[in-house]
């Protein structure tokens, strides 16, 4: 059909010598769209044809344009519609189309008028005949001036479209008897010596390659790139985060979190049934950790409370990655003598919370941990100044808190401009020496450390209000697609 409908095009310039794409898609019936794609296969053949890129401006009717051509103009079907004795407006509006626009317009023209006497508006003719210009104008566009141009097309009724064709012409090899050009040199054509009269067709090394259909990142990766990237510049070193399960020793236990502490009931945590236990604790720090959870030690009083194996042995989904904190600390005192480390970490955690548009089932948290000698509140803060001025924020406050393995801890608020009002936005604190003693650090080694959360600076970066469209299968893939590369303002 395409060979057929090019060897018509070829056969019509033969004898004519040159035409316009349209006339073409007039005499032969066929799509503008299709001649096109004749022309353009044509145009591949080297010197064949001439084209010429054609715009005409032409003013057109709209579909309410063509509905007043047919049955007049809004204003005029109103005024017809009355009786000599005039018609309450409500059976106006119901019985006659676009009737709000046909009643504002006869009132303009003076053809009509409102009796409000009787409490019910009451449309009433004002004159005895009208001549319905508005159909007369649309039916001659061509003869019409700008100015009622401009008129009509405030109203809708008629609109400029730009008409784009094509004008063709013969080339400097134009013929019409067209021969199939080869698209690639096969071994037949080489065994054969046919190459030889063959004509290629030629390489377009100018088109556009084909749109790869490939993955996009998620908002909270480009996010999340950006937080890791602050942190390797400030020489941290990133923690291994790929154990979602923990045991409730390593998730609760080493951090001084008591056995009875309301965050390990299943109101507030994810308990694994299948493995529902592990074993396998390093034994001495095991039986350190329950003497100062059930005994106190190391300065402190404890809980005083009966420490039990089973408790700590039950697997749970971490509720936090400050447990992947304690396992890197213990990991330090194994290799022997204690020196300074800068840990960061950004995974997810998962907690029993109750679905809203701020809050998952599981979300992403940041993590920064510092290690070193005589660390004090005076550090922690002043780190915390630095890596938020990294993100673009400088107002800070903060705000005692209280966290079973922090002492001192601290909220962190920031100074929102757009909500003109102090959010909070992380939280932050030394380690209890009830932590780190019974690890084996040495008792003038102090840990400070803070975390926020991945989501709530996403969300705010991107303007995304309800949690659900950002994570979760309500997500709009579109979105994932259309949002830009994230460039914190630093």
């Amino acid at each position: 059909m395409a060979k057929q409908l090019n060897d018509q095009i070829l056969d019509y310039l033969e004898q004519h010598g040159e035409v316009n794409s349209l006339v073409l898609a007039d005499i032969f019936k066929e799509n503008h769209q299709k001649i096109i794609g004749a022309i353009k296969s044509l145009e591949a053949i080297g010197d064949l044809i001439t084209t010429k890129q054609v715009s005409e401006r032409k003013w057109e009717l709209t579909s309410e344009g063509q509905h007043v051509v047919s049955y007049g103009s809004h204003e005029a079907a109103v005024y017809n519609i009355i009786p000599d004795d005039g018609m309450p407006q409500s059976e106006i509006m119901q019985k006659v189309p676009f009737a709000k626009v046909g009643l504002s317009k006869a009132l303009l023209a003076g053809w009509i008028d409102i009796d409000r006497s009787s409490g019910t508006p009451i449309i009433k003719k004002k004159v005895q005949s009208i001549v319905d210009m508005t159909q007369n104008h649309l039916k001659d566009i061509a003869n019409m001036t700008d100015r009622l141009k401009s008129d009509y097309k405030k109203r809708k009724l008629i609109q400029e479209v730009i008409i784009k064709s094509v004008l063709l012409g013969k080339g400097p090899n134009f013929t019409t008897k067209l021969e199939k050009l080869e698209t690639e040199l096969t071994a037949d054509l080489l065994v054969n010596g046919a190459w030889k009269t063959k004509k290629f067709k030629p390489y377009n090394f100018s088109a556009m390659g084909s749109t790869l259909d490939v993955g996009h990142l998620h908002p909270l990766l480009k996010v999340r790139s950006e937080f890791r990237k602050i942190f390797l510049e400030m020489g941290f070193t990133e923690m291994p985060t790929n154990n979602f399960v923990e045991s409730s020793f390593w998730n609760f236990d080493a951090l001084f979190q008591p056995q009875q502490h309301p965050a390990r009931d299943s109101h507030d945590t994810f308990f694994i049934s299948d493995p529902s236990h592990s074993g396998n604790f390093p034994k001495d720090y095991l039986e350190k950790v329950k003497k100062v959870h059930s005994e106190g030690g190391y300065g402190s009083l404890g809980y005083r409370y009966d420490w039990k194996i089973e408790e700590a042995k039950k697997n749970v989904l971490r509720t936090h990655t400050t447990a992947v904190s304690a396992r890197m600390l213990y990991k330090l005192m194994e290799q022997g003598e204690f020196k300074p480390v800068k840990y960061f970490s950004i995974d997810r955690v998962f907690r029993n919370e109750t679905l809203d548009a701020t809050h998952l089932a599981e979300f992403h948290q940041i993590e920064g941990v510092v290690a070193d000698y005589n660390l004090t509140l005076g550090d922690l803060i002043g780190i915390l100044y630095e890596f938020f001025k990294k993100l673009g924020i400088t107002q800070l406050e903060f705000k005692p808190a209280y966290n079973p393995y922090t002492e001192p801890s601290m909220e962190i608020f920031c100074y929102h401009n757009g909500l003109k009002k102090w959010i909070e936005i992380g939280n932050s604190g030394m380690f209890r020496p009830e932590m780190l003693l019974p690890m084996g650090l040495p008792n003038d080694v102090n840990v400070i450390a803070w975390g926020l959360s991945l989501e709530r600076p996403t969300m705010i970066k991107y303007g995304i209000n309800n949690i659900r469209d950002l994570v979760g299968p309500k997500v709009d893939m579109q979105m994932v697609y259309n949002n830009p590369i994230c460039r914190l303002n630093k």
